[in-house]
């Protein structure tokens, strides 16, 4: 999981407002579409990033891959399996 989260573009960016209910939206379309998506907490947010990535887990029941640097990488199952986790 971690080998293919570093390989994709932050898609959905937390900033001075923090985790709003548009952030939250946004993400969970994006973990229907994709299961596994890069956030990014910009510089001008005043959470520290693992407080961020226990709200995002929190409201989309998602699971927490990696925290590197300002960058958080999540994922949760869809019912199509797009990514299929080896056994």
């Amino acid at each position: 999981m971690r080998a293919l989260g570093n390989a994709l573009d932050p898609i959905v960016q937390i900033g001075k407002a923090g985790v709003t209910e548009s952030v939250i939206f946004s993400l969970n379309e994006a973990l229907t579409a994709r299961e596994l998506v890069k956030a990014r907490v910009l510089k001008n947010c005043l959470e520290e990033e693992k407080d961020v990535a226990q709200e995002l887990i929190a409201a989309t029941g998602s699971n927490l891959v990696q925290i590197i640097g300002r960058n958080i990488i999540l994922y949760r199952s869809s019912e199509d399996k797009l990514i299929e986790l080896p056994k």
